[in-house]
């Protein structure tokens, strides 16, 4: 076995599915325990790294879970780092993007002065599932002008067809650690 499949094969085996939660039927992947292990948790970021076309100016985590991976990412890339927020929580110039839910509608902002036109930009998430975060979020990099070279996240939710959403968006230079 190679040295990346122990890496990921350990990623994968931190992930805990919790029944039920947050409402009956549903079975959620927890990667807590994940985030909790040292060494797990080091594998998803090496791996996260090992995936980023180089060069990587900017590294763009959601809120609030993608902000756990992408930092660490940004670090050992040598790049920088930008929060993609909900509204209201970025003070100075923002820009938002709204996107759909199962159940509605959720919005993201980034500062507008965040990246360069030009910049790029690796976005990393912890979970792909319908697409609609990571949409939103290359929506708005694309508008500041920046050039979206690389989507990872630790897990894909393959069931709900996300990729095929990014796919539709333009993205194409994708990957996740684990695809459940």
């Amino acid at each position: 076995m190679s040295t990346r499949e122990s890496r990921v094969e350990r990623v994968a085996s931190l992930i805990r599915d919790v029944p039920d939660f947050p409402s009956p039927g549903i079975m959620f992947k927890d990667i807590t325990p994940l985030l909790s292990n040292p060494i797990g948790f080091q594998a998803a970021i090496t791996e996260l790294v090992t995936s980023a076309p180089r060069p990587i100016d900017t590294v763009v985590g959601m809120e609030a879970r993608g902000f756990i991976f992408a930092a660490p990412v940004a670090l050992a890339l040598g790049a920088g780092f930008v929060p993609v927020r909900k509204p209201g929580k970025l003070p100075g110039d923002t820009v938002s993007a709204s996107y759909e839910l199962e159940y509605g509608e959720n919005t993201l902002s980034i500062h507008r002065d965040a990246v360069r036109p030009g910049a790029r930009v690796m976005v990393v998430d912890d979970v792909l599932a319908t697409g609609g975060t990571i949409g939103a979020t290359a929506a708005l990099v694309r508008g500041l002008g920046a050039v979206v070279a690389q989507v990872s996240v630790v897990m894909e939710l393959s069931f709900l067809n996300g990729r095929d959403k990014l796919a539709e968006l333009g993205i194409d230079n994708y990957s996740a650690l684990v695809t459940v």
